[in-house]
């Protein structure tokens, strides 16, 4: 029998395994319906639910099977702006933001800049260098972006979660909504959104399938034997869990694809085609008794995705519809029943 022999381990497409610059998730929307097309939300946990195997080829097809699923907790988007995009010498860039009026005062741990300074005069100018000047003077509004909509490419909504309804922190996590439709309807919802809520039944339903984006879970600084699966070498070896060969020495020098030691976790990640099982009010249902481990127990609504998700438990995860055509390998679950605690 051939000795065994994998020299490359470790996918380069990851490549550089660094630590990720913010923990909240960026994800773009893909859609065409005229509404938001992505969402935040925390991961609570994972449980078991029994349904049906709906795939034809399985041998369990039409039988009940217990399946594992992710939990995960969508407190309502707050929108607190609109940002439109224009063309620009590589790609997109931001035109202008529109601000809403009612800011909850929740955002302000996160973006400083809302805190307007006292004023005790009580004078809305700002005086600088003995001339008068209004701070909104060039600020746009909506009015301008109508003015102006052949120049912009696409609308954005800026929302922020709302932790404090899940009693685990306070500053809210912040990024951006893509909108569906034409720059038309996109204005149009935007104003319409600006200031109030999005619900989490409002971008998904039950029964479709999700792309889920996060931090994964950080290890710290691990070897190469658990960092890229690299096989340990013979106990007759002065050291066993190493690379055999870095490199010649002529021309001296380490390659990038070599698996080398270094951070391990804490790092972007995209999974596609997750299935959305069940959106739910009823905590009852979902709870068990002592709560889920390092997250306590689901206060608002939750829903139930298929598998596993990256990140450990609180973790900020952004959920989008998939846009990759369904496969039917595996077990499809349908009319899922009760949950197993």
């Amino acid at each position: 029998m051939a000795e065994f022999n994998a020299p490359r381990r470790g996918s380069l497409s990851f490549y550089p395994r660094k630590r990720a610059k913010k923990e909240t998730p960026t994800l773009k929307g893909y859609g065409t319906e005229n509404k938001a097309l992505n969402f935040l939300c925390y991961k609570v946990g994972m449980t078991q639910v029994v349904g049906k195997n709906a795939h034809k080829a399985s041998p369990s097809f039409n039988q009940e099977v217990v399946v594992p699923v992710t939990v995960v907790e969508c407190p309502n988007l707050k929108v607190f702006g609109v940002r439109a995009y224009e063309k620009g010498e590589i790609g997109v860039q931001v035109l202008s933001d529109v601000i809403a009026d009612n800011i909850d005062k929740h955002l302000l741990r996160k973006i400083l800049n809302f805190q307007k300074p006292q004023n005790k005069e009580g004078k809305d100018k700002k005086e600088i260098k003995g001339k008068d000047i209004d701070e909104d003077k060039d600020a746009y509004t909506l009015e301008d972006f109508s003015k102006e909509i052949n120049d912009i490419q696409h609308f954005n909504l800026l929302v922020h979660t709302q932790p404090n309804k899940l009693k685990f922190k306070k500053t809210p996590d912040v990024s951006e909504v893509w909108i569906g439709g034409t720059k038309e309807q996109q204005l149009a919802y935007a104003k319409e959104k600006l200031g109030k809520e999005i619900a989490f039944d409002e971008v998904f339903k039950e029964n479709q399938l999700l792309d889920t984006r996060a931090v994964t879970k950080g290890k710290g600084f691990q070897g190469v034997i658990k960092r890229n699966h690299v096989r340990s070498l013979r106990p007759k070896n002065k050291k066993q869990r190493v690379v055999g060969s870095i490199g010649p020495w002529h021309p001296a020098t380490v390659m990038y694809t070599v698996a080398r030691p270094g951070q391990m976790g804490y790092q972007n990640r995209t999974e596609f085609g997750k299935k959305l099982l069940k959106i739910s009010d009823n905590v009852n249902d979902v709870n068990p008794k002592c709560g889920f481990q390092n997250y306590g127990m689901v206060n608002g609504k939750y829903a139930l995705i298929m598998g596993s998700l990256q990140g450990p438990a609180k973790r900020c995860i952004a959920l989008r519809t998939s846009f990759r055509p369904e496969t039917k390998r595996g077990i499809v679950v349908e009319a899922v029943g009760s949950i197993l605690k």
